[in-house]
């Protein structure tokens, strides 16, 4: 995470951007690896204002420096440091951290406007761009999107499943864990991408006639991939029903009812997906039904950061 966000004042004006749902909620559950790009590459704090240009170079405000070598060799020096990363949360509007919407200032190319205001706000920081390129897989986001709801719940998803993953291929696996890994994460999948899943589907089944490592690769591609789509209501609807499927020769038509209930009242936007999941949940472990209270759809992440409630 961008150290800034951690509470350091490492800031070009020697604050810092501390945000409570990383340090205050999330911090108990992960590790944080704080990393200050400028503060490494060594301009200290409070520091002369940096720019992005729209050549892809970090230059201060009143051009007497450029900074973009220095950038570059601390990312290529610190990329391999970051392999065995879950997740990256950046600094927004940062010209080193930012991942979206970034003024570009112009390089002097022809046909660029002169008088000192951004040509364009589609620039991506430095550092930033370089450790995306380097870990496409890698979940990345910045701050202030993870102010919407929403994105925030996909990407805390995203790192979690990332951390699965990771725990598996870590591992001195087997064809056997791979496939029970798979089962687990069945219901998250299919709510993801259903088509994903079936392309992992195929790849599992060859589990102990591929190459192992070639296995991992194309598993990790598709998981992934699969995992960087967010989920739409409909295929969480999809996947509620699913599960409620299995569950009903289970249940009386009192409950099977309040079920159905709850699942179409979130499909019309009137309760969070909290309420189905918590009743889906508490009926699989009351049912000792281990496939369905083992689904990783069901508990993708700690309970207490309560972020079903406002999806």
């Amino acid at each position: 995470m961008s150290s800034c966000l951690l509470g350091a004042p490492v800031r070009y004006n020697g604050g810092h951007s501390r945000d409570r749902f990383l340090t205050d909620l999330l911090a108990p559950h992960v590790d944080w690896v704080p990393v200050c790009p400028e503060m490494e590459i060594g301009l200290g704090t409070p520091r002369p204002t940096l720019r992005l240009h729209t050549g892809g170079r970090i230059i201060t405000k009143d051009g007497a420096a450029d900074h973009t070598e220095a950038m570059t060799a601390l990312a290529e020096t610190r990329i391999p440091d970051l392999t065995d990363l879950d997740g990256y949360v950046l600094k927004s509007r940062s010209p080193s951290c930012g991942l979206t919407s970034l003024p570009r200032y112009a390089s002097g190319l022809p046909g660029e406007r002169t008088d000192g205001q951004p040509v364009d706000r589609r620039g991506r920081g430095v550092f930033a761009d370089l450790v995306t390129r380097a870990l496409p897989d890698l979940p990345t986001e910045e701050d202030g999107r993870l102010h919407d709801p929403v994105l925030r719940e996909n990407f805390i998803e995203r790192v979690f499943a990332h951390a699965r993953l990771r725990t598996l291929f870590s591992a001195d696996w087997r064809p056997s864990d791979l496939v029970a890994f798979h089962s687990r994460h069945k219901q998250q999948l299919l709510a993801h991408d259903p088509s994903i899943y079936r392309v992992l589907g195929r790849i599992v089944a060859e589990a102990g006639t591929r190459p192992r490592d070639v296995l991992e690769t194309d598993y990790r591609r598709y998981f992934n991939e699969a995992f960087a789509i967010r989920p739409k209501r409909g295929r969480h609807v999809n996947a509620l029903q699913h599960i409620l499927g299995i569950l009903s020769e289970h249940l009386n038509d009192s409950r099977r009812h309040d079920i159905l209930n709850a699942i179409e009242t979130y499909r019309q936007g009137r309760a969070p997906l909290s309420i189905p999941i918590t009743l889906l949940r508490h009926h699989a472990e009351g049912e000792d039904l281990d496939y369905l209270a083992q689904q990783t759809y069901l508990d993708p992440y700690p309970a207490d950061l309560v972020l079903r409630h406002h999806l």
